[in-house]
């Protein structure tokens, strides 16, 4: 299982971020690290994950999902900072 890193941008005026996030939740391990941008463990591929959360986008809505690599840093994370060492 590899750790893949999603941001997402919801554009106009109808934005729906709870069909969204309840379909990010949906991969089981995951972490909200901001507001748009989470970390999710899968089997998948990103483009896997891309095309299943695509299709709870709105035409003009953006995402964008990498495979974590071997470093990372941050500061004042939604996501519990064991959870980040753990899985990124």
């Amino acid at each position: 299982m590899s750790c893949y890193l999603i941001s997402y941008d919801l554009r106009g005026e109808d934005r729906d971020y709870k069909e969204l996030i309840d379909a990010i939740k949906e991969y089981g391990t995951w972490a909200r690290i901001t507001e748009s941008f989470w970390a999710v463990v899968s089997e998948n591929s990103a483009i896997n994950i891309r095309d299943n959360l695509k299709s709870h986008l709105k035409d003009g809505d953006r995402i964008f999902v990498v495979k974590s690599g071997v470093e990372a840093a941050w500061s004042n994370s939604i996501a519990k900072n064991e959870w980040l060492k753990k899985y990124l």
